[in-house]
């Protein structure tokens, strides 16, 4: 393909669409377990310590797969993984509903899910945008954050809903045949993993560009040098902040604005409004990425973040509860994103999808670590501000690291060769 555009279209909007909805769906699920929550403790009779580890493990198996995932779209395809993925959700979710035993239901919601959602998950969908987009990479990765936040937007709502309806086998059945419906034509008809040689660069940029930076390629960093170097674990240490909080958000969000007085509709509809905010902030951010440094925004992200953790333990009104979701919301999404494209300007498009899966594990492991805690401190000590005070402090430690970030477009080369 010598060019995206189609007229004045570009079609890699196109895989920046389909990419959002299944992240929404991939995202949704995975990290707004919350409605499942007390439903599947009751039903099966686990403590919420026991529900909790389950979940946790379900988190490290989650990150453990994106690595893989990375590897897989680089050896075979995007499409072939989102394939891969949507198989081990169906099956996953099959076993899990008909799961008669405490270890079949972990080895099905637990291990498996996880597995097919991580390969279905925003890691197998950033190598192809970062192909895609030169020009507009930023906001093209921040509309993966979009889809991310209306996974908790409308998915914590919709399956609240569902299970009160019906039970949680058949609102976890119902996801799995709408993740089909979606997943499989999207993959067979819209994923493409071959990108124009310029990418989204317009004929005038592409005119201006040097000859020598048209046909010559810079050397970049092999795997073992990027991991490494200290950038990269810069922002490893940033997506844990970022897998802890959101975890954390999503398992215990709406158990812990119960335990504070708030009814369950009311608990998943101010959880569900930090997401709705930032669906609309994502635009806007998207657009600044492009122009504002990086490390600055994402700082910011993780700074406004964490205050509002804390301001989640100590509010008492609806209202209280709606104000701090709808200014958290504001810098809910991004951090992801913004790794991913600053991973992408320090490191080059050719290891981004495999040190993007690398990084995001620390974001599960993050993610593990809060789905314990969250269930653990609370029946230990008898509060949340354990767990949700850890993430405040954990959020604004991530503000510090990145702001020691590289500037941008300071791509890392190898060390020269000493002369003979």
């Amino acid at each position: 393909m010598t060019s995206g555009y189609r007229g004045s279209w570009y079609f890699g909007w196109n895989i920046v669409a389909a990419a959002t909805v299944l992240t929404l769906l991939t995202v949704g699920m995975r990290m707004g377990v919350g409605p499942f929550f007390l439903p599947m403790a009751q039903d099966l009779g686990l403590s919420r310590s026991l529900l909790s580890g389950i979940i946790a493990i379900g988190m490290l198996c989650y990150g453990l797969a994106m690595p893989i995932a990375g590897m897989l779209v680089a050896r075979c395809s995007t499409r072939f993984v989102l394939l891969l993925g949507t198989a081990i959700v169906v099956l996953s979710s099959i076993w899990a509903v008909n799961a008669e035993t405490t270890f079949g239901f972990f080895m099905s919601f637990g291990v498996l899910l996880s597995v097919g959602l991580g390969f279905t998950s925003p890691v197998a969908l950033t190598p192809v945008l970062t192909r895609w987009f030169t020009r507009r990479r930023g906001m093209a990765l921040f509309f993966l954050s979009t889809g991310s936040m209306a996974g908790i937007a409308v998915m914590t709502p919709v399956l609240t809903f569902a299970i009160e309806a019906t039970n949680w086998q058949a609102a976890l059945m119902g996801f799995a045949g709408i993740f089909t419906v979606i997943t499989v034509p999207v993959a067979c008809f819209v994923i493409r993993d071959q990108a124009p040689e310029n990418a989204d660069l317009t004929a005038e940029q592409i005119a201006r560009k040097p000859a020598t930076t048209r046909t010559a390629k810079a050397p970049s960093l092999t795997f073992r040098q990027a991991t490494r170097s200290a950038p990269f674990w810069q922002i490893t240490a940033g997506l844990f902040a970022c897998g802890f909080s959101m975890n954390l958000l999503g398992t215990h969000g709406i158990p812990m604005l119960m335990d504070h007085g708030f009814d369950a509709k009311t608990s998943s509809l101010g959880i569900g409004l930090i997401g709705l905010v930032a669906i609309f902030s994502t635009l806007v951010l998207g657009r600044i990425s492009d122009t504002l440094p990086r490390r600055k925004i994402l700082a910011a992200i993780y700074l406004i973040r964490g205050l509002g953790f804390f301001a989640l333990l100590i509010v008492g009104a609806h209202w209280e509860l709606y104000l701090t979701a709808a200014i958290g919301g504001i810098v809910w999404a991004g951090s992801i994103a913004m790794s991913s494209a600053i991973l992408a300007d320090i490191y080059g498009v050719r290891l981004v999808g495999v040190l993007y899966g690398c990084a995001y594990l620390g974001h599960q492991v993050g993610a593990m670590i809060s789905s314990w805690l969250g269930g653990w401190g609370f029946e230990a000590f008898g509060t949340h501000w354990v767990a949700f005070g850890s993430a405040g402090a954990i959020l604004l430690i991530a503000a510090a690291v990145s702001m020691r970030l590289p500037a941008q477009n300071a791509m890392l080369m190898p060390a020269p060769k000493p002369a003979l």
